[in-house]
């Protein structure tokens, strides 16, 4: 009689369920104790995995949350696909940075996307991540779009796009990180024109 052989299992399918549920309970968990209260055991007990398996491959739990970050940002609906371009670069800009002030405004995200950015301030080899694999697309994406408004004449040919870029959203982060003034719709619109039009007096 000859036994048959078990076939091997899926180790990968398997990691990836993991990872995905330690993601997901990270994202859950901070925004349920705060991220003072957020430890690696609460994500492993959360995520049904053992805490050896967060620690092979994280090296903290704000790594943990900034891969639940980029894991949220891989969903068909993240919205990242590229910025408007009907031709109405005002518009376009005003729908973009509305857009950016009801995900700060969500409570699902506040807490997390203010966690991730104490972690940043102090862990530099996160902030390089972070600048790598999330900032650093997103910029490109809007200096896209402002490329796209060069060639056609409304922006200026020798524009520096990074410093355009700082002066749209800058403005918009640093209200959020500071709560220095309400996010409201009218704020988005405000930082647009301003930044359009100049600080000059019109002619």
């Amino acid at each position: 009689m000859t036994t048959q052989r078990k076939p091997p299992a899926d180790t990968t399918r398997r990691n990836e369920a993991s990872r995905r549920a330690i993601l997901t309970a990270a994202f859950e968990l901070v925004q349920e104790v705060g991220y003072a209260k957020l430890s690696i055991e609460g994500i492993a007990a959360r995520a049904g995995v053992g805490k050896q398996t967060i620690y092979r491959w994280w090296p903290s739990k704000g790594a943990v949350l900034f891969d639940a970050f980029l894991m949220l940002s891989e969903q068909p609906d993240s919205g990242e696909a590229g910025l408007p371009d009907t031709g109405d670069l005002e518009a376009d800009l005003k729908t973009v940075l509305r857009a950016t002030i009801e995900e700060l405004n969500d409570p699902r995200y506040d807490e997390p996307m203010r966690a991730l950015n104490t972690e940043i301030t102090h862990d530099p080899a996160l902030a390089a991540l972070y600048a790598e694999r999330l900032d650093a697309p997103m910029k490109e994406l809007k200096k896209q779009r402002l490329r796209s408004a060069q060639r056609a004449g409304q922006l200026a040919a020798d524009l520096d796009l990074d410093v355009a870029v700082d002066l749209l959203w800058g403005p918009l982060l640093n209200r959020w990180l500071q709560r220095s003034g309400p996010l409201t719709p009218d704020y988005a619109d405000s930082i647009v024109e301003t930044a359009l039009n100049g600080l000059r007096p019109r002619r």
